[in-house]
């Protein structure tokens, strides 16, 4: 059955166009698209100016927890990141699905309808295995799925191999619920991952997809038996670049930088996502260029975390294509997100106008779909229906140009978020699970008091 949206005002082929009119079939995909044409009889009406939905290329749910607490105690990226590892110490399946949710729900009323979740949380706090009926096999992922499926999300697992704490280094007792024995056994727990959950979640709302932690995280020996047994049509993921201090031990451990290191083995593709990539070479730029991979950059991430200014236009003049991502949450905003691309570049380079709008747009969306493999959002026949409004006459739009909403616009300015053709948010509300703060505010509750008990259930000082 053909499902019709008229729009007062959309964003179609890098513009903004007056009257556009979109007829979508079944599988939520755009059938036929008008512009200056009136609405006719039937159709859903939506209100100012609508834009292709955001695909969010970078996240982490359990992160979600973090903010708003971790700016008290001045540091740095690994000082933070010892809270990080606490908030997962207390995560079991039923609370990871209940915060996901949340989290999920958050990036619906804000216009991402898809995400990429780069996802290492795979086993029990010691690193045995989940097994049994209660909870089963892959139970932290099927988690995740099951809260994507809640929240209407369209989720790209993305099941991240990680097997040391840096170069030369075991894993540690915090991280052993991140690991596999070695990358074989990652392969062949992927490999069941992707078979489970192709049996139980529709491929358009849940698909499989694969990471590294980083070059850290994987030793070099275990590249080469990933790039030999990695299937060819998965997505990959890895987080580049992010520290100095990565690059410093890369080199020293193995004469190559980190993405020299990727290209060393035959990983530097254009299927791959190099997260981050703040700090890098002139040779890195032209070989992540000439490779055509995805670069995600989190800028308000990056902000919060100290980690600097990555090399956008340098990357995109490259050749690469920039993605963006919200990482750990301080921000769940693609406007925002935008946004700070754009201002990064500006504080970098003493100069305005780095990324145009259309550039910012095709990072929040297309991109981002890309760095999951599926298909495009937007306005154009034979893009997803997904889809969100945004209103140009708020306190913080009123006077905006429309095509120019990137650099004004915030997500409180998004009144309504359509996902394959079906509404599934409006003013803030998701339309089944309600207001997010709500829920977001019972599983933060819910995590903080998982962490004021032991695994024997016995409260803790």
């Amino acid at each position: 059955m053909t499902r019709a949206f008229w729009c007062e005002q959309g964003w179609v082929n890098g513009e903004v166009a007056d009257g556009v009119r979109l007829e979508v079939d079944d599988a939520g995909l755009v059938t036929r698209s008008e512009t200056g044409v009136p609405a006719r009889d039937g159709d859903s009406r939506l209100s100012g100016v609508t834009f292709p939905a955001a695909s969010n290329a970078h996240s982490h749910a359990f992160h979600r927890v973090l903010r708003g607490r971790t700016h008290d105690g001045g540091g740095t990226f690994w000082t933070w990141r010892e809270q990080m590892y606490e908030a997962a110490g207390a995560l079991t399946p039923e609370l990871y699905e209940q915060l996901a949710t949340a989290v999920f729900a958050e990036m619906v009323v804000t216009g991402f309808t898809s995400v990429a979740e780069f996802h290492y949380v795979h086993h029990r706090p010691d690193g045995s295995a989940y097994g049994g009926e209660d909870p089963g096999e892959h139970a932290m992922e099927r988690a995740l799925a099951r809260a994507a499926v809640s929240a209407g999300i369209r989720l790209t697992l993305l099941d991240t191999c990680y097997l040391a704490g840096g170069f030369g280094v075991p894993l540690n007792d915090r991280q052993q619920r991140f690991g596999d024995r070695d990358a074989r056994g990652w392969l062949d727990r992927l490999a069941s991952l992707r078979k489970t959950v192709a049996g139980e979640f529709d491929p358009a709302q849940v698909s499989v997809g694969a990471a590294l932690h980083s070059v850290r995280g994987v030793p070099e020996a275990d590249l080469q038996v990933i790039a030999a047994g990695l299937p060819a049509d998965l997505p990959l993921h890895i987080h580049l670049s992010e520290q100095p201090a990565e690059n410093d031990a890369c080199v020293q451990a193995t004469g190559l930088t980190p993405t020299m290191l990727l290209h060393k083995h035959g990983l530097l593709t254009r299927r791959l996502s190099a997260v981050h990539a703040t700090h890098l070479s002139g040779e890195d730029i032209a070989a992540l260029g000439e490779a055509g991979a995805t670069v995600v950059m989190c800028p308000t991430t990056e902000a919060d975390l100290a980690d600097g200014i990555g090399p956008a236009a340098r990357l995109q003049a490259a050749g690469a294509r920039i993605a963006l991502g919200t990482d750990q949450h301080a921000v769940v905003d693609p406007f925002l997100e935008m946004r700070a691309l754009e201002h990064g570049e500006r504080l970098s380079s003493g100069e305005r106008g780095r990324f145009t709008p259309a550039d910012l747009h095709a990072a929040a969306s297309d991109a981002g779909a890309r760095a999951q493999g599926r298909t495009r959002t937007g306005l154009e026949a034979g893009a997803v229906c997904d889809l969100m409004c945004v209103d140009p006459a708020s306190i913080r739009t009123a006077g905006s140009r429309p095509g120019q909403l990137a650099l004004s616009a915030t997500a409180a300015d998004v009144h309504t978020v359509v996902v394959g053709g079906r509404v599934l948010s409006r003013s803030g509300r998701h339309a089944t699970l309600g207001d997010p703060a709500a829920l977001l505010a019972a599983a933060v509750a819910a995590v903080d008091a998982a962490r004021t008990t032991d695994p024997e259930g016995i409260p803790q000082p």
